[in-house]
């Protein structure tokens, strides 16, 4: 179900079928480096991350991490959208995006997107951004969405230090 259009790109639920990109997205070393090794090593592991994280969210939350494809072609280029996460009080804006398709503008285009969605469709008041200390490229899509570097936090069960950004709708 689509979920977004921009001039670019379409946001939408991620599906099963979908699993050959995830499979791909999340074994991507800058991926595996800012965001977190999922373990997820085959398409079996691909659908069920689809099925417990994405689909689970959309289902629980009314919102979640939204695949992201182009317009033309309709080819995946990444995720954008929206995570509960436990010890943050905020939805938190969260993207990766294929290496290939990094540096084009389609980071800011989703992101800010889901930000109007969040608040004109959501009704949220705040979103927040975390990020790791020496992702450059997230903090500066960070700063040009309007968030602010509030304080550095750790997550539950995680011991790195993350940087807290946040913004009012």
């Amino acid at each position: 179900m689509n979920i977004l259009e921009t001039d670019r790109l379409i946001l939408r639920n991620a599906t099963a079928d979908d699993a050959p990109f995830i499979l791909d997205l999340l074994n991507q070393p800058s991926f595996i480096r800012f965001i977190g090794d999922r373990g997820i090593r085959d398409l079996e592991g691909a659908r069920e991350y689809i099925q417990t994280r994405l689909v689970k969210s959309y289902d629980s939350n009314g919102f979640g991490l939204y695949l992201t494809l182009l317009k033309e072609g309709d080819i995946p280029i990444g995720i954008c959208g929206l995570v509960k996460r436990e010890g943050l009080d905020d939805v938190d804006i969260g993207f990766a995006f294929l290496p290939q398709y990094e540096s084009k503008g389609y980071g800011f285009e989703s992101a800010a997107a889901i930000m109007d969605y969040s608040r004109n469709t959501l009704g949220l008041k705040r979103i927040a951004g975390i990020t790791t200390t020496d992702n450059h490229r997230s903090i500066r899509l960070l700063e040009k969405l309007g968030l602010k570097f509030e304080k550095m936090i750790k997550l539950p069960n995680d011991d790195e230090e993350l940087k807290f950004f946040i913004r009012t709708l």
